[in-house]
């Protein structure tokens, strides 16, 4: 009796889907003006398997898309992804001037210090999804220029 039932426990621990370990480190949100309808969420992701960030969203805001930033023809150009990619066991940066949480129709102005929560949704290679609940300190809005290249003039979307 003793044996089939450690038998079949071990079974169990066997069938459960191993998703990957995502954590996220260093996630912050720009400060915004009263009026500012749109900022950018920043953050660095790492996951144990090849996985892929599929969505972001947060009560914040109306629309949030993952976005990236190139230079193309001198002038700094910002577009949608469909998902962003996590190699496995190495960090992804989201950082500005680069790959970002785009946070669009914004409810309200970020101010600093304030907290805000985001939903990430991570596929894995097994194509299982998993929900992450972070939260995002809002930083002040006129970060130094070396860290902040991303939201400034020049630029198309």
């Amino acid at each position: 009796m003793k044996k089939a039932i450690i038998t079949t426990l071990g079974l169990a621990v066997f069938s459960v889907p191993a998703l990957a370990e995502v954590t996220v480190k260093d996630s912050w949100v720009r400060g915004t003006t009263p009026a500012q309808k749109a900022t950018g969420a920043f953050m660095e992701i790492t996951s144990s398997e090849t996985a892929a960030l599929l969505t972001a969203s947060s009560p914040v805001a109306g629309v949030v898309e993952i976005h990236t930033m190139k230079m193309e023809d001198g002038v700094m150009k910002m577009r949608a992804l469909p998902k962003l990619d996590l190699p496995a066991g190495k960090a992804v940066k989201l950082a500005p001037g680069g790959n970002h949480v785009m946070l669009m129709d914004l409810k309200q102005q970020m101010k600093k210090g304030d907290v805000v929560p985001i939903t990430l949704k991570i596929e894995g290679a097994d194509k299982k999804v998993q929900t992450l609940e972070i939260k995002a300190e809002v930083r002040d809005l006129a970060t130094p220029a070396t860290q902040d290249k991303s939201h400034g003039h020049g630029m198309k979307h």
